[in-house]
């Protein structure tokens, strides 16, 4: 018998080489005057921005570029707000990676508002936002985020009383996603495993959630294939546009699961850590995924409370690991091995190289939050999982 579950809605996807082609003729259904947000190198020094930019001209769609340097601000959203607030616009374009889809998505809901963007911010303002919000398209140039079919645009104040807090409603919701793999080609190497490591754990995050259903995990598990058959690839060899392609729908995948069965410990300290330190959020997420999932494991263990995740962390291990006739054990800890493996490989960085200090650990793990991992974890076991990545 299949369990009841919500599943929230869902952008127009387009998805597939070549579609970038197909953004001037949506923009058109809403009219010619856009916010262009991109951030400062990757697209807008590309090829493909070129050819777009020159097709803006000949349809006569007039743009306003937003520049966007790492995470969005709340400064950076109020003050674009204020710059345009009396523009007639008809719709903002967000063209880059996860940040930059979370500054076009905050972008788009506060045009219509005159108050700070940190007034409705989820543990920061008193304010529910109503969700008024002005037409939005996302186009992701790296597979991580998968912000292009979530409703929440994650804004970072980072410092010692900083956050990293997301701005929620299900109108926010993309109207339009553009999925083009050929974005995604001249991603580093560096970004591409950041991002797919972010992406793997949040399929990994959404399977194994307290939330999951049926339909999540289906979902899930079609993203962990492609993970399984293209991240290595990204990261070996960028130009492969057949493994560009396995990880852009895997990213995509990663943000229907996330939206509809929640996330685990990893985001949580993703949340907690990168709103103390200047830190990508996927170097967070994955130089700490094998950490964190082996302490998980040893917890559902020791706790015996939930053999679901138990069995499906045994399916994982029988994806990635191509062996047949082992234990559920077997499986389980080749997993695990996996993650560790894979986590050198991509020569992740230690959270050190970030100004983490050992001294520090103590105030991230007691504002680390643990919305939907499968077991709860003490505060030990947190401090554990950021020591071992220190």
């Amino acid at each position: 018998m299949v369990a009841p579950f919500q599943f929230s809605r869902l952008p127009l996807i387009n998805f597939g080489t070549g579609k970038l082609t197909l953004l001037p003729g949506l923009i058109k259904r809403y009219g010619t005057e856009i916010v262009l947000v991109a951030d400062q190198g990757s697209f807008i020094n590309s090829p493909y921005a070129a050819e777009l930019l020159d097709s803006f001209s000949k349809l006569e769609i007039k743009y306003r570029h937003v520049v966007v340097h790492g995470e969005p601000s709340p400064e950076l959203i109020d003050s674009t707000v204020d710059m345009y607030k009396n523009a007639a616009l008809n719709v903002v374009v967000s063209i880059g990676g996860g940040s930059v889809l979370d500054a076009g998505k905050a972008i788009s809901a506060m045009l219509y508002k005159t108050e700070s963007v940190k007034e409705f911010l989820e543990g920061v303002g008193p304010r529910e936002h109503p969700g008024t919000k002005l037409p939005f398209i996302a186009l992701p140039t790296t597979s991580g985020t998968g912000s292009e079919a979530t409703k929440n645009a994650v804004i970072s104040q980072i410092g010692k009383l900083g956050y990293k807090k997301s701005l929620r409603h299900d109108n926010f919701v993309p109207d339009i996603a553009i999925i083009d793999p050929q974005l995604t080609l001249s991603c580093p190497q560096n970004i591409t495993a950041a991002s797919g490591m972010d992406c793997f754990t949040q399929l990994t995050e959404s399977y194994l959630s307290d939330k999951a259903s049926e339909y999540t995990d289906a979902l899930a598990w079609e993203g962990l294939k492609e993970i399984k058959s293209s991240l290595m690839k990204c990261y070996l060899q960028g130009n492969d546009l057949q493994a560009r392609t396995g990880m852009s729908f895997a990213a995509l995948t990663s943000g229907i699961c996330l939206a509809n069965a929640g996330l685990g410990v990893v985001h949580g300290f993703a949340s907690s850590i990168g709103g103390l330190y200047h830190i990508p959020h996927g170097i967070v997420c994955g130089t700490l995924m094998a950490e964190a999932n082996r302490v998980t494991v040893r917890e559902l263990r020791k706790n015996k409370n939930n053999p679901t995740a138990l069995r499906k962390y045994a399916t994982l291990g029988r994806l990635f690991l191509d062996a047949e006739g082992k234990s559920d054990d077997y499986y389980i800890d080749s997993f695990i091995q996996y993650l560790l493996k894979l986590t050198d490989e991509l020569q992740l960085p230690k959270l050190r190289q970030f100004g983490i200090d050992r001294k520090d650990i103590g105030i991230i793990c007691r504002i680390t939050e643990l919305k939907n991992n499968p077991v709860k974890l003490s505060l030990e076991a947190l401090q554990e999982i950021v020591t071992e990545r220190l």
